[in-house]
């Protein structure tokens, strides 16, 4: 299994790794997602505080629990590539290059970008007041060592469609094929 492990800080632009996958047919496993999922499960309302809290629960002790539970999703798939969004830290890392070959994407944005885009995209768990205290919590997960250590980026300071285009030349690179699966 092929693993294409996308890491970034909030508002980075890792969701365009979705719209790829998505448009391409590849399966797109993120912690997000099942922090979120999570939330509205409990009947709790989707704000900054309450997504904070049950995302540190379900990263567990080792902070990798919401990892395991992706990873185990994605190899139950039996796809041939998947991709995986949401690690923050390098032995997160580590777990999954036991179980497949992973390349490490990292999508870059400066920080103005990021903080404007969280003020446009209106998900209940962003909150302008909200930024720098996740930020410090994502860098306080371990996320910069991932972003650091990744083997491709995408800067993503353009437009979409950019960003799509880098994002197929390192899928390309890799030697994997959109579509052909």
């Amino acid at each position: 299994m092929k693993m294409f492990i996308v890491v970034g800080m909030p508002a980075s632009g890792k969701n365009i790794a979705r719209s790829y996958a998505e448009s391409n047919g590849i399966l797109y496993f993120a912690t997000g997602d099942l922090v979120r999922d999570e939330v509205r499960r409990r009947g709790l309302e989707p704000n900054p505080e309450n997504t904070a809290a049950v995302s540190n629960e379900m990263r567990g002790n080792d902070g990798m629990g919401v990892t395991r539970k992706a990873l185990q999703t994605a190899m139950e798939s039996n796809q041939d590539l998947v991709f995986l969004e949401g690690m923050r830290s390098w032995p997160e890392i580590e777990l999954i290059r036991e179980k497949a070959d992973c390349t490490v994407v990292a999508f870059l944005a400066p920080r103005q970008t990021r903080r404007s885009r969280v003020l446009s995209r209106g998900r209940a768990d962003d909150a302008p007041g909200a930024f720098d205290e996740r930020d410090a919590r994502e860098i306080a997960y371990g996320t910069a060592t991932p972003i650091a250590l990744a083997d491709a980026y995408v800067l993503n300071t353009g437009t979409m469609e950019d960003a799509l285009e880098a994002l197929g030349r390192i899928v390309q690179a890799a030697g994997e094929q959109p579509g052909a699966l």
